[in-house]
C-alpha cells in the first residue's frame, strides 16, 4: 500500500473517530466539536556534513469539545478505541460541570459552516528515505563551505518532510477532512571577519510538493551569501533616515496588522486599530486580499478551525480597512459575523508599486536596508515599535556596508501610513506574500 492509499485509509478511520465522538457527545451534551490532526513525517538535521539527529513523528490527538447551557469542557485522546473515546467526552463533560457560564461559547454558526471542500491540490507526500533526507541537507552544507574561504563552518541543515489528515466535525452536521504536505530544506552558516568576529545567518525553502523547493545547493549558497555581506559590520550614529525593510522582514510588519485586527485583541480593547474598520490606516495605493483557496498554497485551508468556509476576501483596499479577523467566540462578542479566521489567516497578497529590488533602494536613495529584527519590542495596544535591527547602509541608491547593534523605532500606525512602495519581489515562503518595504523615516538609535 503506497503513502496515498495509506491516506485514504487513515482519512476513513478518523472520519469514523470523530463522528463516533459526536455521536456519544450529542446523547449528552448540547453541541461539541471534534478534531484531530495526524501528522507523519521525517526530520533530519546535520552539522559540519555529518548526521546529527533522525527523527520520525506520527502523531494527533482527538480532541472534544462539549458545551452544556453556556458551559464548556475540552479532553483529548490519541486513543481511538470506542472505549477510550466514551470516557474522553465523559471527561469534557465532567469538565464542564466546574467551568464559569460563557453565553458567548459555541460552535461556530450551522449556515457558515463548509460543505463543499474544494481539493486545493495540498497533498504531496515525499516520504524520503534516512539517507536521502541525510543527503538533500549535507548538500545544502557542502555548497554553502565552498561558496566562501570566510565561510568557516557550518550551524546546521534540516531537511524536514511531513504530511497529515485533518478531520473536524460538530453538532451542525459538520463532518470535513483534507491531507496536506510540507517540506523544508534549511542551512545555517557561521562566517569570519577580519577581526576575528563571528556573523551567523540562514535560508531556507519551502513547499507542498518537494520537487517545488530550492536545490538544496541554491539554500546553502544563499546561507552563505547572507553570512558573508554581513561581514565586520559598522555602527550608525543615532539619526532619522528612510527605512526599508527586505520582503522576508516586511512580512513581520504586516503580522502586526493581522494582530491588530484580530478578535481577540478588538474585543479586550487592547489594539492599536480599535474601530478602524472603514478608515484608510495605508496609503490608499495599497490594497491586501486573502485568498484561501491558492493552490498548493502554503496558508491554503478549505475551512478553518471551527468548520467554517473560507473565501476570498480584501483586507485592506485603497488604504482602508475591510474587514476584522473574527473567530465565532469573538464575533459574539463584537455582535458581528465571524470570518473564518480560527487558526489564523489564508495566503495574503499585498500589492506591489512595481519596483524590483534594485529599484527599491535607488528609490530609497540614503537610507538603512533592514535585513533582520530582534527583540519584541512591539506594543500592539499602542502601536509603539521598537526593535534591534541589523542590515545595510545605502547611499546613493547602493548597498555601501554591513551595519548591527542598531535600534530602528517609530509607531505601527504612522509607519502603515508612510509606506512610500512596496517592491516585486514578492517573499513566497510566508502566508504574507510581499515585497520589500520602504518607509519615508523612522529614528535609528546607533552611537
Amino acid at each position: 500500500m503506497d503513502v496515498r492509499e495509506q491516506v485514504a485509509h487513515q482519512r476513513v478511520e478518523l472520519e469514523a473517530a470523530v463522528a463516533k465522538a459526536l455521536e456519544v457527545a450529542g446523547k449528552q451534551a448540547d453541541a461539541a466539536e471534534v478534531a484531530i490532526n495526524k501528522t507523519t513525517g521525517i526530520s533530519v538535521s546535520t552539522r559540519m556534513c555529518e548526521v546529527e539527529n533522525v527523527e520520525f513523528n506520527s502523531d494527533g490527538a482527538l480532541g472534544i469539545t462539549v458545551y452544556r447551557g453556556n458551559r464548556k469542557g475540552s479532553a483529548s485522546t490519541s486513543d481511538l478505541s470506542e472505549a477510550a473515546i466514551a470516557q474522553t467526552v465523559a471527561a469534557a463533560l465532567d469538565i464542564a460541570n466546574y467551568t464559569s457560564e460563557d453565553p458567548f461559547a459555541g460552535p461556530g454558526p450551522a449556515e457558515l459552516m463548509a460543505r463543499n471542500i474544494p481539493d486545493l491540490d495540498l497533498f504531496h507526500p515525499d516520504e524520503p528515505e534516512p539517507d536521502r533526507a541525510a543527503a538533500i541537507a549535507i548538500a545544502a552544507e557542502e555548497a554553502a563551505l565552498a561558496f566562501d574561504p570566510r565561510v568557516k563552518q557550518s550551524d546546521g541543515a534540516s531537511y524536514d518532510s511531513h504530511y497529515g489528515v485533518r478531520v473536524y466535525g460538530n453538532s451542525h452536521g459538520m463532518l470535513a477532512s483534507y491531507a496536506s504536505s510540507r517540506h523544508s530544506i534549511s542551512c545555517c552558516v557561521i562566517s569570519e571577519g577580519k577581526n576575528g568576529n563571528m556573523e551567523r545567518d540562514y535560508s531556507y525553502t519551502t513547499s507542498r510538493l518537494a520537487s517545488d523547493m530550492w536545490t538544496p545547493e541554491r539554500v546553502g549558497r544563499h546561507a552563505a551569501e547572507r553570512t558573508v555581506s554581513r561581514i565586520d559590520p559598522q555602527k550608525l550614529t543615532t539619526r532619522e533616515a528612510p527605512v526599508m525593510f527586505a520582503a522576508d522582514v516586511a512580512t513581520g510588519l504586516f503580522g502586526h496588522l493581522v494582530m491588530g485586527i484580530s478578535g481577540a485583541n478588538l474585543y479586550r480593547k487592547s489594539s492599536f486599530l480599535l474601530d478602524k474598520l472603514g478608515e484608510q490606516i495605508f496609503p490608499e495605493w495599497l490594497n491586501i486580499s486573502e485568498r484561501p483557496h491558492i493552490l498548493r498554497g502554503m496558508a491554503s485551508t478549505p475551512f478553518d478551525s471551527e468548520g467554517l468556509a473560507t473565501f476570498d476576501r480584501e483586507i485592506i483596499t485603497g488604504g482602508a480597512l475591510q474587514t476584522y479577523l473574527l473567530t465565532s467566540y469573538a464575533a459574539r462578542k463584537m455582535k458581528m459575523q465571524p470570518t473564518g479566521h480560527a487558526g489564523g489567516i489564508h495566503n495574503w497578497m499585498v500589492s506591489s508599486t512595481g519596483e524590483s529590488f534594485e529599484q527599491m533602494l535607488k528609490k530609497m536613495d540614503r537610507g538603512l536596508l533592514v535585513t533582520e529584527l530582534m527583540g519584541q519590542g512591539v506594543n500592539i495596544i499602542t502601536g509603539d515599535y521598537s526593535r534591534g535591527a541589523a542590515g545595510f547602509w545605502v547611499e546613493n541608491g547602493q548597498i555601501q556596508y554591513p551595519v548591527s547593534e542598531i535600534t530602528i523605532a517609530g509607531n505601527l500606525k504612522d509607519m502603515m501610513q508612510n509606506i512610500v512602495a512596496i517592491g516585486s519581489d514578492t517573499e513566497t515562503r510566508s502566508q504574507i506574500l510581499t515585497g520589500s518595504m520602504l518607509l519615508d523615516s523612522m529614528k535609528i538609535a546607533g552611537e
